[in-house]
């Protein structure tokens, strides 16, 4: 799958629906891969803030925007030792999504993260869109080898801020020897992305079972991760019974890891993990899954 265009959005990832795919089983007749990715990003006080929960004064744009970048703080300071508490406790080992240059500015929770056994994967350089990045290269290359720094071993995954990618960065990433990504967010299923150095995976990503959606862009009550989270894990378990899916959890610190939010994630938690033909993996686990059973075919 070499020297494919690079050009052709739609060239990368061949339309194919679920139903005429060959089934794919989990190990033991489980029903669906769970996995949580948090996202841990630098989000720079100096400079416009990625989003905002309040609006500027007056409608005039004010840096430093001290407010929004607190906003987000909170979430490092404390969001995320809940949510390491919430995982820890029900034996969930979470996917890290992280900006490279956030590992030295939070070095607590990234070295508890990564004691805790959490997949590290490549989340940009900092929080701007790839399409913002004056080097890609440069940028993916740095990353990669500040997470290989940090854990011993480089990333395997790769999601980009904001789900961004211009018409080159599977082809950069799979060059750069990263093996799967989560910004097609197109299937319930892992799907081949076809690029000029072979091919990436991607692994099942969500728009709509992430907090960024839920709370901060529709605004929904603070229940809305539990009571869409469990409408959509019930309908993929009863779909699993004849392939097996994949069902994301996106959090951030900042959103789910408030006093108002957290007890609804660990409801959604528990609500999962009531039944027992289901496995709660890494990005990593469900890649190497998939291609042990694909590998034939």
């Amino acid at each position: 799958m070499t020297q494919q265009p690079t050009r052709d959005i739609r060239a990368r990832v061949p339309y194919e629906p679920i139903h005429l795919r060959p089934a794919l089983r989990l190990p033991h007749g489980a029903r669906v891969a769970v996995w949580t990715i948090v996202n841990v990003e630098n989000w720079n006080p100096a400079a416009p803030m990625p989003r905002a929960v309040l609006p500027p004064p007056m409608g005039e744009r004010l840096l430093p925007d001290i407010p929004n970048w607190a906003w987000h703080e909170y979430g490092m300071r404390v969001g995320f030792w809940r949510f390491l508490e919430v995982l820890s406790s029900r034996g969930v080992k979470a996917t890290l999504a992280v900006n490279g240059s956030a590992l030295s500015l939070y070095p607590e929770a990234m070295a508890a993260a990564r004691d805790a056994g959490w997949e590290f994967i490549g989340h940009g350089l900092v929080q701007k869109p790839m399409h913002k990045v004056e080097d890609q290269n440069a940028a993916i290359a740095e990353t990669i080898a500040a997470l290989r720094d940090f854990t011993g071993r480089p990333p395997r995954g790769w999601e980009s801020p904001g789900l961004t990618e211009t018409a080159e960065t599977a082809d950069l990433l799979a060059e750069a020897g990263i093996e799967y990504v989560a910004d097609w967010v197109l299937d319930d299923q892992p799907v081949p992305v076809r690029t000029r150095a072979g091919r990436l995976t991607s692994i099942p990503y969500t728009v709509e079972i992430n907090d960024v959606v839920i709370s901060a862009v529709q605004l929904q009550p603070s229940d809305e991760i539990l009571r869409r989270g469990r409408d959509q894990f019930d309908r993929l378990y009863k779909e699993g019974e004849t392939s097996a899916r994949v069902m994301a959890i996106s959090i951030h610190p900042y959103l789910t890891g408030v006093p108002h939010r957290i007890r609804y994630l660990e409801a959604l938690y528990d609500h999962i993990r009531a039944h027992d033909d289901v496995v709660m993996w890494t990005g990593a686990e469900i890649l190497d899954w998939y291609l042990s059973e694909t590998a034939a075919r």
